[in-house]
């Protein structure tokens, strides 16, 4: 077996099961699940309806490159999205759709690794664990950006030292951030993009909470408009992560695409023809439907805007909630041990949440998600009410 399987940690998840393995809630509270980012909104029609219409297109393989109609929608999207001009985004030669980003981001960091021993993948701390598996798979060491309540949450580009960014391979971000939901400026993002034309790095964006965001007047800038911008005419060193499991409330379709620099897409496209992970035809053709509406996506990011807003007033005279930039976690402090918050919360009030510190590793000056939790505002508005004056009383319970 591939020796670096050992340096996998635990997934957050099953270190939750565990916590809670010996856990028996109230028999008589429905129990509500927090923990996973997993949308629960209805889908949307039009994704159902393509689905059900082309089901007999399952006598087919697929091709790695996916339909031309699927690539032209999510080059489409992307320069609507985006502000981009029309034809900026060549669909033939820098779109792939994928299987979810999950398994795009994984693939590509292994796709583009060189594993010399010093390969070095830089990423936020506090992170979506994928990240740390595939640079540990791909045969290089996570390098951990600290993002914490100091420093806005954002991963410090500045304090990198020079000697990193040579062995720096791929520099991951994520915007909205999951867990803080804090949202990259093109400011911020311009500055990583010099950084890696120095150094000769790929910014590697994970944008797949872009639809999700609580002020309707500034949409988070993407990484590709901003290169444009910057006057990186082939959106040299640039590649996006794009997925319907959130903007469409879909996660169980598991459809997605990259986008970026040709010359990288082109190999990335060479390995995926051998990864074995082309995108079925049914729903290949849902996807179009959804990437094409944009109309069910602002329905879908209001709802996570009702429940911030509800949320937020009940929790705020008991815990430090902050509204964030986009995504749909609330990323607060509970002024104890996490793992004893989480388990006892459970216990007593069968709402099941995520322990910060699951989803970071200790750095210099300790664990930064420690002494948090990751509230997953995914089931519906009445439940996430019902969720949030529960976590109320117990912590009103603490004497806190």
């Amino acid at each position: 077996m591939n020796p670096r399987l050992e340096h996998l940690h635990a997934y957050p998840f099953e270190r939750l099961a565990r916590l809670t393995a010996d856990v028996a809630p109230p028999g008589h509270l429905e129990r509500i699940a927090m923990s996973i980012g997993e949308p629960r909104h209805p889908p949307p029609a039009m994704v159902i309806e393509a689905l059900r219409a082309n089901a007999h297109r399952l006598d087919t393989y697929p091709t790695t490159t996916g339909l031309a109609e699927l690539r032209a929608a999510c080059a489409d999207w992307l320069e609507r999205r985006n502000g981009l001009p029309a034809g900026r985004i060549d669909p033939d030669t820098m779109v792939l759709p994928v299987n979810g980003t999950r398994e795009a981001l994984f693939a590509f960091v292994q796709a583009a690794i060189d594993a010399d021993g010093e390969a070095l993948v830089a990423m936020p701390n506090p992170f979506y664990q994928i990240y740390e598996g595939a640079a540990l798979l791909a045969g290089a060491r996570p390098y951990l950006l600290d993002t914490t309540a100091a420093n806005g949450y954002l991963p410090e580009l500045e304090a990198v030292p020079e000697g990193i960014w040579r062995r720096c391979q791929v520099l991951l971000l994520c915007s909205p951030g999951n867990p803080t939901g804090k949202v990259l400026d093109r400011a911020y993002l311009e500055r990583a993009l010099r950084l890696a034309e120095r150094h000769d790095f790929i910014v590697a964006a994970d944008e797949c909470y872009a639809d999700i965001y609580l002020d309707e007047r500034n949409p988070p800038p993407g990484l590709l408009a901003t290169a444009a911008a910057a006057g990186f005419d082939h959106f040299e060193r640039c590649i996006v992560f794009h997925s319907l499991s959130k903007r469409s409330s879909v996660p169980g379709l598991r459809s997605g695409f990259v986008c970026g620099d040709p010359a990288i897409m082109a190999r990335f496209l060479r390995y995926r023809t051998y990864h074995g992970c082309a995108m079925p035809v049914p729903t290949q053709l849902a996807s179009i439907a959804a990437w094409r509406d944009d109309a069910h996506a602002a329905e879908n990011r209001h709802l996570y805007q009702e429940k911030f807003e509800r949320s937020m007033k009940i929790l705020a005279p008991v815990l430090p909630v902050e509204k964030p930039d986009g995504a749909f976690y609330l990323w607060t402090a509970v002024g104890e041990d996490d793992e004893r918050f989480t388990r006892e919360l459970y216990a007593t009030e069968a709402v099941l949440v995520l322990p910060g510190s699951y989803l970071a590793r200790d750095g210099a000056r300790g664990n930064p998600g420690a002494g948090r939790v990751r509230i997953s505002l995914v089931p519906n508005v009445a439940a996430c009410v019902e969720a949030a004056e529960r976590i109320r009383r117990y912590v009103e319970s603490q004497g806190k």
